[in-house]
């Protein structure tokens, strides 16, 4: 038997995340081994592609998406790479950005159908119902859950729970990709922008993009972002926060100060891929706890 946990490009793991799971003792604790792929999404900008793996110059997409006046179009992986990684193992476990945002959950169903027609597997995919900083956290949350050594329907139940409690919300500095993409009207993005009004964007219950607030001036959108996160009232020791941001680190870390006295578990700041960051433009910094 093996184990095999699959991601799109959209979970903004990064290779500090990734060399801090001890594999070795995973293994060990579950008596199989277990291994991680990552699948790309593909980005492109007036023609050119940019394919969302290790490989990929953030900057030079982020020059391009600025430049470019068009619509940033995105692929997501096919059901045959999804497939590919399913057929390596007898159990697999994906997550997947939300299926109200891309076709990543249908085709990963698509590839689960086809290998389950051949041979007898485990395949779960899980929707996150949000994308980057939320991934990270069910990755990790499957990671906790594997290691006590439970049934993999066990394993299903307490990961599908976490999802569901989860908020994710995010900050755009530039509008641009979300205006060019129809994710707000033209005329509500522009006047945004000339009235220096920033938005505070959230996931909702089913996965889907909304406005959480409007907030005048970029000096204040964080402050109030960090209000809201702690107007959620979590049980915030027992959980973790996943910041991730587009080439801004210093607000990143902002954001982090900001929420510390809410003493989360852990905070980790992340660089978002370029998935996330065709959605929320250079400058752009999102949260999931």
């Amino acid at each position: 038997m093996n184990m095999i946990i699959v991601a799109d490009s959209s979970c903004d793991v990064n290779k500090e995340i990734m060399d801090s799971i001890n594999i070795k003792e995973i293994e060990d604790k579950i008596n199989d081994t277990l291994s991680i792929d990552l699948v790309p999404f593909k980005i492109y900008v007036d023609g050119t592609e940019f394919v969302d793996d290790k490989n990929l110059d953030r900057d030079k997409l982020i020059k391009f998406m600025h430049d470019s006046p068009n619509p940033i179009r995105t692929s997501c992986p096919s059901p045959g790479e999804f497939l590919e990684s399913f057929m390596k193992s007898t159990t697999s476990f994906a997550i997947t950005i939300s299926k109200e945002l891309s076709g990543a959950y249908n085709s990963a169903v698509t590839a689960k159908n086809i290998a389950l027609e051949q041979k007898n597997k485990f395949i779960h995919i899980f929707n996150s119902k949000s994308a980057s900083t939320g991934e990270v956290l069910i990755f990790l949350k499957l990671i906790e859950e594997i290691k006590k050594g439970i049934s993999n329907n066990e394993i299903v139940n307490n990961v599908e729970q976490y999802i569901s409690d989860m908020k994710t919300y995010f900050i755009s500095e530039d509008l641009g990709n979300l205006i060019k993409n129809g994710r707000i009207s033209k005329i509500n993005g522009l006047i945004a922008n000339i009235l220096n009004v920033k938005l505070i964007m959230k996931s909702n219950e089913l996965g889907e993009i909304e406005l959480a607030e409007k907030v005048r001036g970029s000096s204040k959108v964080f402050n109030r972002l960090a209000e809201i996160i702690e107007s959620t009232n979590v049980n915030f020791s027992e959980r973790i926060a996943v910041i991730s941001h587009a080439n801004a680190i210093e607000k990143a870390l902002g954001l982090k100060a900001k929420i510390e006295k809410l003493r989360f578990k852990d905070i980790i700041i992340v660089e978002t891929n370029g998935l996330s960051t065709s959605y929320v433009n250079d400058g752009g910094v999102i949260i999931s706890f």
